[in-house]
């Protein structure tokens, strides 16, 4: 069985996140999210695809920044929007 490698893990920076006090786009327009995701290219905190904005996604899709980390306690798992996939 031959594994996935996903080409977009060459984009993964060791980052700190840029605003650790939740989704920084939420923060600007007053919105609310349910979950957090760090971007792992450039720091971003997004919130994710089941809070009412999407901004992870939306951060995804305009920077071209496709892996993100969950940024809840206790999670560390990583998602590639671009494949629709756990790496």
């Amino acid at each position: 069985m031959t594994s996935f490698r996903d080409p977009h893990l060459s984009m993964v920076r060791s980052v700190a996140p840029r605003t650790p006090q939740g989704c920084e786009d939420c923060l600007r327009m007053g919105t609310q999210w349910l979950h957090l995701r760090l971007c792992l290219t450039c720091g971003h905190v997004g919130c994710c695809d089941s809070s009412p904005m999407r901004h992870a996604r939306a951060h995804a899709a305009t920077d071209g920044h496709p892996i993100v980390q969950s940024f809840e306690p206790g999670e560390d798992w990583r998602w590639c929007f671009v494949h629709e996939a756990m790496v």
